[in-house]
C-alpha cells in the first residue's frame, strides 16, 4: 500500500512539473501528433467552424499534426468527452468547463484563448412580458449544467424563481438537444428557451418567438465568454507546440472573420451543413452574426461570476479557479502579431 501511494504521489509530481514546465515554454515533443479537437455546430463557434473549413488549423498546425475533429451538441457532453481521453481539446462554454476543473482538483483542463462573446439570449413566446409570467412554465437550456442552463437558471433566481435538477420548482426547465427545443417551440411544447445562436433567432424568425432576455445585458460592456478552447493538461504538457499553432490557427480564423465576414458566414454555414444536414437560412445568419463579438481574449473577468452563478443555482460547489488558465501560449501567439497580450484571472 506504501509503495502504490509513493508511485502515486511520484506520479503526480511529474504531472505537475510537466504543466509547470509547459508554462515556462517546454521544448516540443518530436514526431507525429493526433489532435482530436471537439467544437459545437452552433455560430458561437463560428472561429472553430471558420477554423476547420477554411483550412486555417490544419495549415497552422503544419504537417507532424493530424487533425481529427468531434462534433458535440453542448458542454457536458464534451466535457465528458475530454474526461474520457476521447478527445485532446475543445471549444466548449465556461461552465462546464469550471465543472471539470472543480471535479478535478485542478488537474484535468486548462483554458488556452478565447473564441466567442455574446450569442445567447432568452426566447419566449409572444404574450410572456416579464420573468414571472414564465411562473408554472416550460423553459429549455441545450444540457444539464451548461452554459446557457446557469445563465437562464442564475436569471430565474434573480427574479425570485427557483428551479431544480428535476425540472420541478417555479419553473420547469428541460434540458435537450437545440434541434428538439426549436421543434418543441413550435408546437407550444415549451414556452421559451436560453440558447446560442443561431437557436435563439430561429426561434424568433420560424417559431414567432421574442427575445426577452439578451445577456449581453446582464454584463459590463456587454462582453463575457461564451466560447473559449480548452486543453486536456496531459496534451498541453506533451505537445506545447501544437496548441500553440492551433491557438495560432484560432487567431487567424478570428481574423478572417473580422477581414471578410461574408466569406466567414459562407464558411460557417457549410460547416452546418456538414454537421446537421441543413444549411441556415440567409437571413438567420445575418441577423445571428450581429448578435456576437469573435474574440482569442477568453475574458476571463467573466468567468467568476459564471462559477458564482452556478454555485448559487446550486449546480456547483465553491470553488478556486487559480490555475484554470494558461495564457502563456496565446500571448505568444499576440507578441508575434503585434498585439496586447490578455489577462487571466
Amino acid at each position: 500500500m506504501r509503495r502504490s501511494l509513493a508511485c502515486a504521489t511520484v506520479a503526480l509530481g511529474l504531472l505537475v512539473a510537466a504543466c509547470s514546465s509547459t508554462a515556462r515554454g517546454a521544448s516540443p515533443s518530436s514526431g507525429a501528433v493526433t489532435l482530436r479537437l471537439g467544437y459545437f455546430p452552433n455560430l458561437t463557434h463560428a472561429p472553430a467552424i471558420v477554423g476547420l473549413e477554411q483550412g486555417l488549423f490544419t495549415k497552422a498546425l503544419g504537417a507532424d499534426v493530424t487533425l481529427k475533429p468531434a462534433l458535440f451538441n453542448a458542454g457536458p457532453e464534451a466535457v465528458e468527452a475530454l474526461n474520457a481521453g476521447s478527445i485532446d481539446a475543445t471549444f466548449i462554454g465556461p461552465n462546464p468547463a469550471i465543472n471539470l476543473w472543480a471535479r478535478s482538483k485542478g488537474q484535468a483542463i486548462r483554458i488556452v484563448a478565447g473564441s466567442t462573446s455574446g450569442g445567447a439570449s432568452l426566447v419566449v413566446k409572444p404574450t410572456i412580458n416579464a420573468a414571472a409570467d414564465l411562473q408554472g412554465r416550460k423553459v429549455a437550456s441545450p444540457q444539464l449544467g451548461g452554459t446557457q442552463d446557469v445563465a437562464l437558471r442564475s436569471w430565474l433566481l434573480a427574479a425570485g424563481l427557483k428551479t431544480d435538477k428535476a425540472g420541478g420548482g417555479d419553473v420547469a426547465i428541460v434540458p435537450q438537444a437545440n434541434a428538439d427545443t426549436l421543434a418543441a417551440f413550435k408546437t407550444n411544447d415549451i414556452d421559451g428557451a436560453w440558447v446560442p445562436e443561431p437557436w435563439a433567432t430561429r426561434l424568433v424568425q420560424e417559431g414567432g418567438g421574442k427575445v426577452l432576455a439578451d445577456e449581453r445585458t446582464l454584463w459590463p460592456n456587454g462582453r463575457f465568454v461564451t466560447t473559449h478552447l480548452i486543453v486536456a493538461q496531459k496534451f498541453l504538457a506533451a505537445h506545447p507546440d501544437a496548441v500553440e499553432h492551433l491557438i495560432a490557427g484560432v487567431a487567424d480564423a478570428v481574423d478572417s472573420i473580422a477581414k471578410d465576414p461574408a466569406a466567414a458566414q459562407a464558411s460557417t454555414n457549410d460547416g452546418i451543413k456538414k454537421a446537421t444536414g441543413k444549411p441556415l437560412a440567409d437571413a438567420v445568419i445575418s441577423a445571428a452574426w450581429a448578435n456576437l463579438e469573435f474574440t482569442i481574449d477568453p475574458i476571463a473577468s467573466s468567468l467568476s461570476k459564471s462559477a458564482a452563478d452556478a454555485k448559487a443555482v446550486g449546480l456547483l460547489d465553491a470553488v478556486d479557479l487559480q490555475g484554470i488558465y494558461d495564457l502563456t501560449l496565446v500571448n505568444k501567439v499576440l507578441a508575434a502579431r503585434g498585439k496586447p497580450a490578455v489577462g487571466g484571472l
